[in-house]
């Protein structure tokens, strides 16, 4: 009996890992019963963990992308690990939901429908990076804000329902663009192909050369205002403060350290592209410079914020940032660190979601004047929190303090200096203003009585992911494992 080969496994990865969430889906659909709803969704994010833990794996003994269907399916290293971020968080956040929902009694009888549309927002992250045609790419991105927008809005009151038109609004308008730039990249290389011919990333990149500059330049800063909305770049971020911080706290988790990801894959993808054109130092140069903006711009909200959830969503804002300036910086340090960023970034922001939503249910409030002196009545959830305030302000000893530095090496060994310095100027004031909110919230300000908590109990639903995610984050701070070194590099060389 043979075994089967490498693209033959990789396909009945690629099946399990889409069938698993539309079964969930399916089986929420028929019973529709609340405690049969969590299990069928958490069953399915953990085989959903295995599966892209599996394709990963796959993906690191290829010499080339893995094509599959004909030309509809494209594995890579990179489209690999984004799917890893998304199972992960899905995993976590689904764990966290179990205990979370159960506290919203009002909610109850819609609870399967939030569960099975948790399970297809998960689909449609693990679809996107999967596909070779940068238009179907464009739809599935689409197609999560569509799902995503009924869970930031899932509690109908009237603040989530406005969030969740804004995101609407705002992110369609953005995905437009991005069709535009698409548009404008088929007519571009059709001087060379064709009129009618199959547009795929590889096809992209080997017809980029030959495209007229202007044209080529035109539509990636289309395609970069319009998923960068999507990924909530700066000035495209606006609907992102609201959709975070109206959302329930799972589905925070979901947006921030899972869609976030895969929206940039498509900027990434359009980037590397053109490297071989006239047009790659532009598009670098672009991504840098939005990144430098988007940090610039959660710093000076960060230090005058008040809502625990929407000082969390500014802090999105700036690892977007972070993670534009390195793939932008590029090269195989900042390709690594970037990458490296990217799943410390969706392991940290979960736990600070987690714990956000713990207290705002706890104090049934999202002011942080209101929760001072939490960790006096929370000891264990409230120490975990500040490790992931510490952890997600990237100071040592965590896994976004490497990818940080990193970045910042890769910076200044390509000769950014400046863009560097003002980027590290910018982390040492978002690290001393994020803390400090941190702090008062934690020990109280003095001379103040702390508020009470008006429900104390917390299951360990609610603590166990914040505990999966601390230790991972605070490993990889520790330790940079050799095997991400070989698989950063095979990323880099084997794009898209």
């Amino acid at each position: 009996m043979t075994a089967p080969s490498p693209h033959g496994l990789i396909g009945l990865l690629i099946a399990l890992l889409w069938l698993t969430p539309a079964l969930a889906i399916a089986g929420i659909a028929l019973t529709r019963r609340p405690r049969w709803a969590e299990w069928l969704n958490l069953i399915a994010a953990g085989l959903v963990f295995a599966e892209t833990l599996a394709l990963l794996i796959c993906s690191s003994t290829l010499t080339t992308p893995a094509i599959l269907l004909g030309h509809a399916l494209i594995l890579s290293p990179l489209g690999a690990w984004v799917l890893l971020c998304v199972g992960t968080v899905y995993l976590l956040a689904s764990i966290y939901a179990t205990g979370y929902m159960r506290m919203l009694p009002e909610e109850a009888p819609r609870l399967p429908l939030f569960y099975a549309l948790l399970a297809a927002f998960a689909l449609s992250m693990l679809v996107a990076p999967l596909l070779n045609s940068p238009g179907l790419y464009w739809i599935a991105i689409d197609l999560t804000t569509i799902i995503s927008a009924f869970l930031v809005g899932f509690e109908r009151a009237p603040e989530p329902i406005e969030a969740a038109w804004k995101y609407i609004v705002i992110v369609s308008a953005g995905l437009s663009l991005a069709l535009l730039g698409i548009v404008l990249f088929y007519w571009g290389g059709s001087f060379a192909a064709g009129m009618v011919y199959d547009l795929t990333w590889r096809k992209l990149a080997e017809l980029a050369p030959g495209m007229a500059p202007p044209l080529a330049a035109l539509a990636f800063l289309l395609v970069l205002a319009g998923f960068g909305t999507k990924v909530g770049l700066v000035p495209m971020h606006t609907w992102l403060p609201d959709a975070h911080s109206e959302g329930p706290a799972p589905v925070s988790a979901m947006l921030s350290g899972a869609l976030l990801n895969t929206a940039l894959l498509g900027i990434v993808r359009f980037m590397t592209a053109m490297d071989d054109s006239p047009v790659a130092p532009l598009a670098h140069t672009a991504l840098i410079l939005i990144g430098l903006l988007s940090l610039l711009v959660a710093a000076l909200f960060i230090v005058r914020q008040t809502g625990i959830k929407r000082l969390m969503a500014y802090s999105s804002v700036e690892h977007m940032g972070v993670l534009a300036i390195g793939f932008g910086i590029g090269g195989p340090i900042g390709f690594a660190a970037a990458m490296y960023h990217m799943l410390n970034h969706s392991l940290t922001k979960s736990l600070m979601f987690f714990g956000a939503g713990n207290l705002m249910r706890a104090y049934e409030t999202k002011d942080m004047a209101q929760m001072q002196g939490f960790l006096r009545h929370f000891p264990m959830m409230g120490l975990l929190f500040l490790a992931g305030a510490v952890a997600i302000t990237g100071a040592p000893p965590f896994g976004l303090f490497r990818s940080e530095f990193e970045v910042v090496r890769a910076g200044l060994a390509s000769g950014y200096v400046w863009e560097i310095l003002f980027m590290a100027l910018l982390l040492i004031l978002i690290f001393a203003a994020f803390l400090n909110h941190i702090r008062r919230m934690a020990f109280g300000a003095t001379g103040q009585i702390a508020p009470q908590p008006i429900n104390r109990h917390l299951s360990c639903w609610q603590t166990l992911p914040m505990w999966l995610a601390l230790i991972p984050t605070l490993l990889f701070g520790l330790w940079w494992p050799d095997a991400f070194t070989r698989f950063f590099h095979l990323a880099r060389t084997m794009l898209p």
